[in-house]
């Protein structure tokens, strides 16, 4: 007599197969939803708008003196100036620097209309650099009422 071999073989039973099939597509469901939420940011407020056309309304000018190796920065415009990201090219690249973190003497408020700085000496950080690009730093509201900060776009950087 020949024994069935379907009975001899184990496999999964349908009750787990069905729990695991169940956890995969949770899992792949949260995968998709965090993906997706990427996507779309958190709205900051800044006058009662969105933050971004407010980076359109920010005047400001910076130079750098290669003497003193200084950075001096003046607020001409109508808002306030939190911080500026200073993007540095070098040949072949380019690094991106903190106001607040290469020169603990900046303002904790930033800049106010018609407000001035002069950075201590940079130098170090400057050295060899082709480009220098100030783009500001804004701070704002979010929608659960918290400050945040939000960095204009490149475009509305200044070129030294």
């Amino acid at each position: 007599m020949k024994k069935n071999k379907k009975r001899d073989k184990k496999g999964v039973s349908p009750v787990i197969a069905t729990v695991l099939l169940i956890a995969m597509v949770v899992i792949i469901g949260l995968i998709i939803f965090l993906w997706f939420r990427g996507f779309t940011r958190e709205a900051i407020t800044k006058f009662e708008k969105n933050i971004e056309p407010v980076c359109e309304e920010v005047q400001f000018m910076s130079e750098y003196s290669l003497t003193l190796g200084k950075l001096s920065f003046l607020n001409s415009g109508n808002v306030p100036v939190y911080n500026f990201k200073i993007k540095v090219f070098k040949e072949g690249s380019h690094e991106t620097l903190d106001m607040k973190e290469i020169d603990s003497s900046w303002p904790s408020i930033g800049l106010k209309q018609g407000g001035t700085f002069l950075s201590k000496d940079l130098s170090t950080e400057f050295s060899e650099a082709q480009k220098i690009l100030i783009i500001p730093i804004l701070i704002g509201t979010s929608q659960k009422g918290e400050e945040k900060t939000h960095v204009c776009d490149e475009r509305y950087g200044y070129e030294i």
